[in-house]
């Protein structure tokens, strides 16, 4: 999604808009009356979201879309009606959600539609509470998701390039839409369904290497029956570049300018405008400071808009977690691998509490639009569970023996590359690389470690190469080890498609090319966790280092509620509740805390595993305060 930082200088350059706008014909209109472009009033369905001139309509009638986003994948399902009845709480009338490939095609050919990844629940629980769904299938979305939310198989092929006409990429993309789809179809507006309006992938101007890739996704949308409203949706300055004709342009948030609008009514004539991405923050990153709201300047913007009549999507509404290995990350000069929460400054916190921003977007939207009364949802009660410690552990070396047959490799593969997971390879997680060395020397990586490996001698822990340090000195002849986390591949930008993961090339030892390697998957799968992981635990009687895995167990009474988790003395790794992966921690901040859904624990025992690379502390404690960093 890229990063959005608050500026205090006419973020939305508002001022130009209006002038420009003034050329078109764009008057101020009265107070907003839409009660009756509902879900449950519009039961009788004959025209669906139109561009009239100036406007949108729904039914005819002028309609200004008031969206948030909620991805149904971020947040547990137990909570999907809680999450969409605030959002239609607060005034808003639409929800706008993305479709992550990665998640419901992890394998080749394996498709998920239930459970957490059920949208078509998630869009049917929003038409019962009162709300239109803006959908984005993709195939690329974005949304700050590892490769933007394309799988990570595609890049077996050496040749591959995403988002383009590639034949390789475009093979893949029809046999996921062919599955993806037909879901879709029969939850259109014009089917009497929810969904009003389609875009086509997401800011595709700012990549905009194939000039025919728009047309293809357009028209393998249209052949499969999608017959709602096309837009596309760009950054300001790539607004030309990511439009297709005949589809209405939307507009993000990013690098608007007085040219901007001029583009926008050029291509389009007189329209609409929807800002389709609105936000005043961004996702945190580990190891920078926390990136804040401008509330202020929110509202600014947001009265401006409405004096416009521009309609909007708030991103995020409510951006809830990057559970498991989800996360992408972000190329500022420096890789920057996101942290576990997708707070993003939202107008709903983390776990799904109201912000100071939520009451004051509800009285403003209340006092410029007729919205239906609706009775305020409680507040979900936290929960302080008492500290647990550490009862057993084992180290990541003794596990190896009782792991998945290794593979054997003249020369250092890539996670994509390994043949596992049906042939599928490897997407998220460790990798484990193991080669005999003779003499001591450096070693070199020479930019090939994507993105964090930690060095061994036998057991012995050496040091890190990553990102910023590509050399160590090593001095003996033993086993050489090289531990690399996958800690996200980059969300956007040109070269998503050469984030291949592990060793990407070969390592040298004083300028010679290591080989014969022995290679582990620890993809760290629930399946793996809750049923493979050997039991070798041994009880911690002493100072015990990580790389290691350690347990413990919560009591937890009749009613599991919601908390956070703290990890102080911890150092960094992951952490596992009943086989489900909560996610990363790190010292370096700034994220501190770590979300525990209620639904994720039942009463009586509940497992807690934590692979811990480094040092570990001595509790893991619970806590009702989050802390994002400062």
């Amino acid at each position: 999604m890229g990063t959005f930082l608050v500026r205090l200088d006419c973020i939305l350059c508002l001022s130009s808009a209006l002038s420009v706008m003034a050329q078109h014909g764009h008057d101020q209109q009265p107070r907003i009356n839409q009660t009756h472009l509902t879900p449950s009033h519009l039961k009788s369905r004959r025209v669906g979201l139109k561009v009239e001139g100036s406007n949108f309509t729904l039914e005819g009638s002028p309609f200004l879309i008031l969206a948030g986003t909620i991805h149904y994948f971020r947040v547990p399902r137990e909570y999907w009606r809680d999450r969409l009845l605030k959002l239609k709480a607060c005034g808003f009338n639409t929800v706008t959600t993305h479709v992550p490939w990665n998640l419901h095609e992890p394998m080749r050919g394996q498709f998920h539609f239930s459970g957490n990844l059920d949208f078509m629940a998630f869009m049917s629980i929003a038409s019962e509470v009162g709300l239109w769904v803006i959908l984005c299938p993709g195939p690329y979305i974005g949304c700050d998701l590892d490769l933007g939310g394309l799988p990570s198989w595609l890049l077996q092929d050496p040749k591959m390039r995403l988002r383009t006409t590639y034949k390789g990429f475009q093979k893949a993309v029809n046999r996921y839409f062919d599955q993806l789809i037909p879901r879709i179809e029969f939850i259109q507006y014009n089917r009497g369904g929810p969904i009003i309006a389609v875009q086509i992938e997401n800011e595709y101007g700012s990549y905009h290497l194939d000039r025919k890739y728009l047309s293809f996704i357009k028209m393998a949308l249209e052949r499969r029956k999608i017959k709602e409203l096309l837009i596309t949706a760009d950054k300001g300055l790539a607004l030309r570049e990511g439009h297709l004709k005949n589809v209405l342009a939307t507009v993000h948030l990013k690098d608007i300018h007085k040219k901007t609008y001029e583009d926008l009514f050029g291509i389009q004539g007189q329209s609409p405008v929807l800002m389709t991405v609105y936000t005043a923050s961004g996702f945190d990153t580990w190891g920078k400071i926390r990136r804040s709201l401008d509330a202020h300047m929110l509202m600014k913007d947001v009265h401006e808009m409405f004096k416009l009549r521009f309609s909007l999507n708030f991103y995020m509404f409510h951006g809830g977690t990057n559970f498991g290995f989800m996360g992408g990350a972000e190329s500022l000069d420096v890789y920057l691998p996101a942290v576990t929460s997708y707070d993003y400054g939202a107008l709903l916190t983390e776990d799904g509490n109201y912000t100071p921003e939520y009451i004051v977007f509800q009285e403003f939207l209340r006092s410029v639009t007729d919205v239906p009364l609706t009775l305020p949802v409680e507040q979900a009660s936290m929960v302080v569970y008492k500290s647990v410690t550490r009862l057993h552990f084992m180290s990541l070396w003794e596990t190896l023996p009782y792991l998945a047959q290794p593979i054997t490799s003249a020369k250092p593969v890539s996670m994509e590359q390994l043949f596992v997971n049906e042939g599928s390879g490897q997407s998220y997680g460790y990798i484990l690389y193991e080669t005999t060395i003779s003499k001591g020397g450096f070693l070199t990586s020479r930019g090939h470690v994507q993105d964090r490996g930690q060095v061994f001698l036998n057991e012995e822990y050496l040091g890190v190469l990553d990102h910023s340090s590509d050399e160590l000195h090593i001095k003996g002849n033993r086993i050489l080890r090289i531990l690399v986390e996958n800690q996200g591949r980059l969300a956007y930008g040109p070269d998503i498609s050469k984030e291949r993961k592990g060793l990407t090339g070969d390592i040298y030892l004083d300028n010679s090319p290591l080989r014969k390697f022995t290679i582990y998957s620890l993809e760290m799968k629930t399946a793996f966790m809750q049923r493979k992981l050997p039991s070798l635990w041994k009880p911690v009687t002493k100072e015990v280092w990580g790389p290691a895995f350690f347990l413990a167990f919560l009591r937890v009474g009749d009613f599991p509620q919601d908390t956070f988790i703290k990890l102080e003395g911890w150092k960094k790794g992951v952490i596992f509740i009943n086989g489900r992966n909560l996610g990363r921690y790190w010292l370096i901040g700034p994220q501190k805390t770590l979300y525990l859904p209620g639904p994720w624990l039942h009463p009586g025992s509940n497992e807690i595993i934590l692979f811990e690379e480094s040092a570990p502390g001595q509790q893991i404690q619970f806590t009702k305060e989050h802390f994002l960093g400062s």
